[in-house]
């Protein structure tokens, strides 16, 4: 230790800081090289920047990179970089700022992190910038290394510095006369393995792995020298050795390799990519191995400046509709890896999109793992919302028969936006533009095109929830639409059953369920039918009346109906009635439903009704009348779909009347 050398010792709650750093803060140990590496990649950004901005400086700025040096014989690995350096002063500012006596602030803030993390909760405190306010990425390195070193020199500085701490009681500060421009940080690693299940951080492997993970998209190179077979390796002949030296002496070769790509597409003009990069990358951060149906760029300057590169898939993800499917894009600052599916960034609705971000500046929390809920996400996130679904209607005009399979794969999923949440992103009218659906009269429509074709005398848009096209084109609560020319739309999906309620109405249209409410067509379209010889309905008042109370454990009422115009009965809720499939689909997920009771409605110009009308009114005790009764029930609920209560008791009195 030279005599200018400096022990510093580090305060009792200093101390503490550092083990809740260590222990507590960061999730992967692998985070210590992303920060020693982003580090050096500012100092290269810095270093570049003064050269232009002061020539008198004269740094050579033609090889600026970063340098691994692994020594598997001593434990140690070097991350250096020939950027701005440090000097002393800086080295105690900004390295050594959690050794200077005020740290009570970065105590208090980091427990509060801590906190927060284990309650699921985040505080305004908990994510404030404590990497950038208190130097705690640098002290990640505590967590692989009993022991860090750092040397460094500033760019146009005669001399160095030398830091140096076993993270616990104390540091040394000292100069260090023969240090090269910019900064070394000597990690002496901990044991691989152990109970921290340590990897290897002297391995090729772990450190091609860690850089590929995190800073596969640095601008600058990240090198690493490495021993690779001689060429001519296990040729020679031992014999033929004249001087009798060991041949086995210059079986390797030592050769530097480039561990990082650079190749960070999204800052580069579309023009300058071709389709076989672009797809390659979205393998890479998809783990797909389809090819991207649309690729989508963006670049935001301003207030704030981001980029994105966001690509929609061809092919369905097995696991889009399971709970546990991760969502999100990769999120980078300043070409920096900082988390895979970055929720905040993409609604649920948009899971299926993937990609990454990449912003210059955004706040983060002190382990760089979690995402602060502040503007400039938020603002981020509308904005790549927006884009995609754009993207998505372009789609939809310029290529619609790729659209029909991407909508036929995706749909259902954009539809669960429709539905509203707690702090939404506000996108129903666009999704409701793009959204296409079938209808009784096209395979494919969107609303808007619905409305223009709208029956004479129409005011509302009219849908039919279901189970398949099949089963909602054969239910009978299509009767009088198809008989005037009424078109109403198919709605097949699950998540149909919810959002038509959501929405309520579009652009002042109400959406109508053709099986709730009592609906009456006239005055729309075309009549299909004399009126005048429709029946009296007050000749089946009493027929109504004693099936209202035959059939009270099954329904709540009993009316004549203005739907049917060939079935006997069909079943229909109130305006503001469940389904039977919502219902259906709430008891699946686990919640207690209590049945509701439908409304039982009668076509009055059917035979079979007008026969039980007649043979009440002969003789109401009449054998077989209240048997009678539960069929034509029965057969309402199985001609929508629905489930008996009782199937097998319903089968015996349908044979027993044959």
């Amino acid at each position: 230790m030279s005599p200018a050398a400096e022990t510093r010792e580090f305060q009792a709650e200093t101390r503490q800081l550092l083990d809740l750093m260590i222990h507590s803060v960061y999730s992967n140990p692998d985070t210590f090289l992303r920060e020693v590496v982003s580090n050096s990649s500012d100092a290269l950004d810095k270093l570049r920047l003064a050269a232009l901005q002061d020539a008198s400086l004269g740094v050579d700025t033609t090889d600026l990179h970063i340098q691994l040096e692994p020594d598997a014989a001593a434990r140690t690995l070097t991350i250096r970089d020939n950027g701005i350096g440090m000097s002393r002063d800086e080295v105690v500012d900004l390295i050594g700022t959690l050794a200077k006596s005020g740290t009570a602030q970065a105590r208090e803030a980091l427990a509060a992190a801590r906190a927060a993390q284990e309650s699921g909760e985040l505080s305004e405190q908990a994510t404030a910038d404590l990497i950038g306010q208190f130097g705690i990425g640098f002290y990640s390195t505590f967590m692989v290394a009993d022991t860090v070193t750092l040397v460094t020199r500033k760019a146009g500085e005669a001399t160095g510095t030398r830091w140096e701490s076993g993270g616990e009681g104390t540091y040394t500060i000292e100069e260090a006369v023969d240090a090269p421009q910019g900064t070394a940080v000597t990690l002496a690693l901990k044991p691989a393995g152990g109970d921290a299940a340590l990897p290897d951080y002297t391995a090729e492997h772990t450190l091609r792995r860690v850089v590929r993970t995190y800073s596969d998209f640095i601008a600058w190179p990240i090198r690493m020298e490495v021993e690779r077979p001689a060429p001519e390796a296990g040729v020679r002949d031992p014999g033929d050795d004249d001087e009798g030296n060991d041949p086995q002496a210059e079986d390797t070769v030592t050769e530097t390799v480039t561990l990082n790509s650079q190749k960070a597409l999204w800052t580069k003009p579309r023009s300058e990519v071709t389709a076989e990069e672009y797809a390659e990358f979205y393998r890479h951060v998809s783990h797909a191995w389809d090819e991207p149906l649309e690729t989508i760029t963006l670049k935001a300057e301003g207030t704030f400046e981001y980029q994105a590169l966001l690509f929609l898939p061809s092919q369905v993800p097995f696991d889009l509709f399971s709970p546990d499917t991760k969502r999100g894009v990769q999120l980078y600052v300043r070409r920096v890896f900082i988390m895979d599916d970055c929720e905040e960034l993409v609604p649920p609705f948009l899971r299926f999109v993937k990609g990454i971000v990449d912003a210059q500046d955004l706040s983060l929390n002190v382990s760089r793992e979690i995402l602060q809920q502040d503007r400039q996400i938020r603002a981020i996130r509308k904005r790549l919302v927006r884009k995609v679904l754009q993207t998505i209607e372009q789609l939809r005009a310029d290529r619609p028969e790729e659209f029909r399979t991407f909508w036929a794969n995706f749909g259902a999923v954009l539809k669960e936006g429709l539905i509203p949440a707690p702090g939404g992103d506000d996108a129903r009218d666009q999704l409701l533009a793009v959204a296409t659906f079938e209808s009784t009269a096209e395979a494919s429509t969107t609303i808007a095109e619905y409305v223009e074709r709208m029956a004479e005398g129409q005011e509302e848009i009219y849908y039919l929830t279901g189970r398949s096209r099949e089963a909602v084109e054969n239910s009978p609560h299509l009767e009088a639409f198809r008989a005037r020319g009424v078109e109403v739309l198919v709605l097949t999906d699950p998540v149909d059953e919810v959002w038509v309620d959501a929405v309520g109405e579009v652009e002042g249209r109400r959406l109508r369920s053709v099986a709730k409410g009592d609906v009456d067509l006239s005055g729309i379209g075309a009549d299909a039918e004399d009126k005048a010889d429709e029946p009296d309905a007050e000749e089946f008042t009493d027929l109504l009346a004693w099936l209202g109370e035959e059939l009270a454990d099954q329904v709540k009422q009993v009316r004549l109906s203005h739907r049917l115009t060939e079935s006997a009965a069909c079943m229909v809720g109130d305006e503001f009635d469940m389904t039977p499939q919502l219902e259906a689909m709430y008891r699946a997920s686990g919640m207690e439903m209590p049945t509701s009771k439908r409304i039982l409605e009668l076509n009055p110009s059917h035979p079979l009704v007008q026969r039980l009308r007649a043979q009440h009114a002969e003789d109401a005790s009449a054998a077989g009348l209240a048997e009678s009764a539960k069929l034509l029930a029965g057969a309402a609920v199985l001609a929508e779909g629905g489930a008996l209560a009782d199937p097998a008791a319903f089968a015996k009195l349908l044979v027993d009347r044959i």
